[in-house]
């Protein structure tokens, strides 16, 4: 190395900007979390302890002096310093040896001993060479061709097999063999020490011995530099176990953080606590996070193909279960450009689920829940919300997720339905079912549920009785109530004017929801006026009058129902409308008109569409079903196969 080792030994070379050998070698070293270092010296022994302690890393070094480096080789200094490598595991290395992140996170990773080579690497002429028989090390040396591959002096060594190697090393030097590789000793006992060949193929991991060494390292370094790492998270809060996947993936190159929208959050977990910006700015905060950006859906394709980051770094855990599909994606676009999918174990840890139960009860709180509902419509410009009757059923409203072309989707909210509350007690759909006893429903939702609650408010009974409903709902955490503007004895709509039903005067419902908007406390609550005119063939001018008179009366938002299976009236009624209201909110209920799909409902500018009663009319039938086979084969084998297994519900069922 001529002038470039004249001051100081060659480990002290600089290979990179502010950076050496050896202060790569024990930054990576402390960085892995290792924390005592043996260094054996020899000439300028006193300038690399002063250097190293300039480094000021948190490391443990014992220095071991060779006093006769200049006549042995580095088999002695390891005999000389015996008396400190005896217990536990080791990382050997060689201190002119230069190697990239990922290759000492894979060898510090490897269940058992452990070389360096490379079977993609042409054999040097005098360097090391590894002999591989029977996924094992059999010699190590630079007079081996024959079933060889390249080889590094980087090991890592399970204590038993490094006591193996030892003892060798020990036996050769007192019998005067001073002079040799410790490799030679090594070779002596391969069959006892069971050393596995690490193959790192074209990654960067080499001695420099000359100037065109030094040339070639240095090029490959500032090449790594410029590679960039890419991750993606949703979390509005931060554990150990992220900040620690976080430390392993900025190791390998500049780390750009994707962070989830709030619309894909919503969409296939639960509502952040966070915002967008604020998530971001956490992101931006750590330590070692080179950028930050949006990431607007599940699928990572989009932000891969722009970025073509040269690693993607997730958990393991995406291996199965939902993310799958995610995955088999990220890994089919990396191979357009040859990006590389980087995976480490996901943190499985007690403390994080004590974590994420304690976030779920923060969302179920009312005044978090309640204000969910409008949040969503901002973000999302169409909710989707299906009934829930009872603490089960809202879990499945809750739990339940589709991926569908790198999109996960669930429902938004729930739909409190006086019509399934009301079959569910058994009782008529008449108002029968006192608010007392549709609060306890309520309640069991809420219990075991996050997700805002829209609520079916019947005609709102009388204004005065419409503001303590009002007030109630509030302070529960409900986010919306609908009510109807119908009067009398309550009938299903979707009888029409088959039965006898009054529509109530404009000035009367818009009293009602005047007083019920001076009633509530804050502007999270809203008050929905479900207009009866197309169901009682009114019209749709009379529709259009009422949902203006009600919105200038204080509506947060209209519903417009109707009977017919076609849904060409509600389409008018919506056009006509967003002619004049392009902001006020439009509920639909496609009980009838159900061909209609969400995009289309978007599309003409529907906000809310709500699945009214789908798990009450699928259920009923279902345990009808069951009760039929069982009194006719008078046991229950023959029902088994339509029954959701008890080991399925539990798992539905939080355990608090």
């Amino acid at each position: 190395m001529g002038v470039l080792t004249s001051e100081h030994p060659k480990c002290m070379t600089e290979i990179a900007p502010h950076e050496t050998i050896l202060s790569r070698q024990l930054r990576l070293i402390a960085e892995a979390g290792i924390e005592e270092v043996v260094m054996t010296t020899g000439y300028y022994d006193e300038v690399l302890a002063d250097y190293c302690r300039q480094l000021d890393l948190p490391l443990r070094i014992t220095y071991v002096r060779n006093p006769d480096y200049a006549s042995t080789n580095y088999i002695y200094s390891i005999y000389c310093a015996r008396q400190f490598l005896n217990e536990g595991d080791w990382v050997l290395m060689h201190g002119d040896l230069v190697f990239e992140q990922g290759v000492f996170d894979q060898l510090t990773a490897c269940p058992t001993s452990a070389m360096a080579v490379s079977t993609t690497q042409p054999l040097p002429e005098k360097d090391f060479k590894a002999v591989v028989h029977g996924g094992l090390i059999e010699k190590v040396g630079i007079e081996f061709f024959t079933d060889a591959v390249a080889a590094q002096p980087l090991y890592k060594l399970l204590e038993v097999d490094w006591h193996v190697w030892l003892e060798a090393i020990i036996r050769y030097c007192e019998s005067g063999q001073r002079k040799c590789y410790a490799e030679n000793a090594l070779n002596e006992v391969s069959d006892r020490c069971r050393i596995a060949p690490l193959d790192v193929a074209d990654d960067l991991c080499a001695e420099i011995d000359t100037p065109d060494d030094l040339k070639v390292v240095s090029g490959r370094l500032a090449e790594i530099s410029r590679r960039t790492v890419y991750m993606c998270f949703s979390t509005d809060y931060l554990h150990s176990g992220h900040i620690a996947i976080i430390q392993k993936a900025r190791r390998l190159g500049r780390l750009i953080i994707g962070v989830l929208s709030d619309e894909a959050v919503a969409s296939f977990r639960r509502f952040p606590i966070l915002p967008y910006e604020e998530r971001k700015s956490l992101m931006a905060s750590i330590s070692g996070v080179w950028k930050v950006v949006e990431q607007d859906t599940l699928s990572y394709a989009a932000n891969l193909r722009a970025l073509r980051p040269t690693y993607v770094v997730h958990g393991d855990d995406w291996r199965e279960g939902f993310q799958r599909p995610i995955r088999q994606e990220v890994v089919s676009v990396l191979a357009e450009y040859g990006g590389q999918l980087v995976e480490f174990p996901y943190s499985r840890d007690s403390k994080f689920d004590e974590i994420d139960k304690l976030t779920r009860a923060q969302l179920a709180m009312p005044d978090l829940r309640r204000g969910r509902l409008r949040k969503l419509l901002g973000m999302k410009g169409l909710v989707t919300a299906l009934e829930a009757h009872s603490g089960i059923t809202g879990l499945i409203v809750e739990k339940t997720t589709v991926l569908q072309e790198g999109k996960t989707f669930q429902f938004d909210a729930m739909w409190v339905s006086s019509l399934c509350d009301s079959t569910a007690k058994g009782k008529p759909d008449i108002e029968l079912v006192d608010m007392t006893s549709r609060f306890r429903t309520i309640d069991d939702i809420m219990e075991v549920t996050t997700k805002p609650i829209i609520f079916d408010g019947d005609t709102g009974g009388l204004a005065e009785h419409f503001v303590y409903t009002v007030r109630s709902l509030e302070r529960m955490g409900v986010s919306m109530v609908i009510i109807e503007d119908k009067t009398g004895l309550k009938k299903n709509s979707l009888f029409g004017t088959e039965v006898a039903q009054t529509q109530d005067s404009i000035d009367h419902f818009c009293e009602k929801i005047r007083a019920g908007k001076h009633a509530q406390k804050t502007r999270d609550f809203m008050i929905c006026a479900r207009i009866e005119s197309l169901i009682l063939e009114q019209g749709l001018d009379d529709a259009l009058t009422r949902a203006h008179a009600y919105t200038e009366a204080g509506a947060d938002a209209i519903m417009i129902h109707s009977r017919r299976k076609d849904p060409d009236e509600i389409f008018e009624f919506v056009a006509q409308f967003r002619a004049t209201d392009a902001t006020t909110p439009i509920v639909v209920v496609p009980t009838s008109f159900n061909s209609v799909t969400e995009e289309e409902f978007k599309r003409r500018g529907v906000n809310i569409v709500i699945y009214a009663n789908q798990l009450t009319r699928t259920g009923f039938p279902a345990m009808q079903e069951a009760a039929r086979s069982i009194l006719t084969h008078h046991r229950a084998k023959e029902c088994d196969e339509k029954c959701m297994s008890i080991k399925e519900i539990i798992t539905l069922i939080p355990e608090e």
